[in-house]
């Protein structure tokens, strides 16, 4: 049976945090960001709003834009690392604020940057399997939440956001043509957020309760693996990077989208990112970026579209696929 993302709708929270905010909060400056990262400023939710709310407010904008109905929708799959509760399951909160089908499962995915892509490849397999007809798959972070603002490593790259897509059976259109997964657990240190445990690998961590990166050394894992990662895809799609009209990786910071577009032979006028004004958003990253390519006018139908996660675990994802989304009855919010 044929998958095909037939909608989407994205939700960023109001509040702006702008480089020059951060220059009064630590000891940065606008310019030595936006050399470094590319970002200019990030979204911060509210301190009573949470992940749950923003994968709400991007179905809402799903539904208004496209006319949809979610009630019949029989899984919910949320990819996030900043899950209301350690439990119940943002997907489970979701499922009663929509009023989607009781009879629906919920489940939520934990692959930090990559979720999204994890999502959508389980979305695909439930379905061509047969099992599942309707999967409303979101990718949502509020890493303002877990973010050290004392810290100028870390604090100015996260920001906000949800995005979220349908992917529906269809017998006549399958939108998901190929798919890479991979994992270095050895990296795990690299890029954390301790929990019951302080230790890995015998490591002790900093136990601080918020995200601890090494950017440093995920720069070269994902310098190293997600360029490998690209070519093993298009290898098994009997394809080249000519082929693909677009490449979304996540939006981690401009300096690294740069060289692995290069080591790939990719033009970035054809590359679409969401950190410029989003900052890093985690596994919202990629539905952002896709969404602000669909909102410009520059993804259109039949386009090929290569999506490419990477994050803690160390996890990365690859799925390319060829967009036929339905076509958008409102016109949408802006972002």
């Amino acid at each position: 049976m044929g998958a095909r993302i037939t909608s989407i709708g994205t939700y960023v929270p109001e509040r702006r945090l702008t480089n020059f905010d951060l220059e009064g909060m630590v000891d940065t400056s606008n310019e030595w960001i936006l050399q470094r990262t590319g970002i200019r400023e990030r979204r911060v939710s509210q301190s009573e709003q949470f992940t749950s709310d923003l994968c709400v407010a991007a179905v809402e904008n799903l539904i208004h834009r496209y006319d949809k109905s979610v009630e019949d929708v029989d899984m919910v799959i949320v990819a996030t690392s900043t899950p209301d509760f350690a439990f119940p399951s943002v997907a489970c909160l979701i499922q009663d604020r929509l009023n989607i089908n009781p009879s629906a499962g919920c489940i939520d995915v934990n692959a930090a940057c990559a979720g999204f892509v994890y999502a959508l490849h389980t979305a695909h397999a439930l379905i061509a399997s047969g099992l599942h007809r309707k999967v409303l798959v979101i990718g949502a972070d509020a890493l303002s939440k877990i973010t050290d603002y004392t810290d100028r490593s870390t604090c100015i790259l996260f920001g906000d956001g949800a995005g979220a897509v349908l992917v529906e059976e269809d017998e006549t259109c399958n939108s998901f043509i190929n798919y890479h997964l991979g994992s270095d657990g050895r990296g795990a240190p690299q890029i954390y957020r301790t929990g019951l445990s302080s230790r890995i690998h015998d490591i002790e961590l900093v136990d601080s309760g918020f995200l601890v990166q090494n950017g440093r050394e995920v720069l070269r894992w994902a310098l190293r693996t997600v360029p490998q990662g690209i070519q093993e895809l298009l290898n098994k799609s009997n394809m080249q990077m000519s082929d693909v009209d677009w490449f979304i990786p996540h939006s981690a910071n401009l300096r690294i989208i740069e060289p692995i577009c290069e080591k790939c032979n990719h033009p970035m006028d054809r590359t679409l990112y969401s950190l410029t004004n989003f900052g890093n958003t985690s596994a919202a990253s990629i539905p952002l970026a896709l969404d602000l390519g669909i909102r410009e006018g520059k993804v259109t139908d039949g386009d090929r579209v290569l999506l490419y996660g990477f994050g803690a675990g160390l996890v990365h994802a690859g799925q390319l696929l060829e967009l036929h989304m339905d076509v958008q009855v409102n016109e949408p919010t802006e972002l």
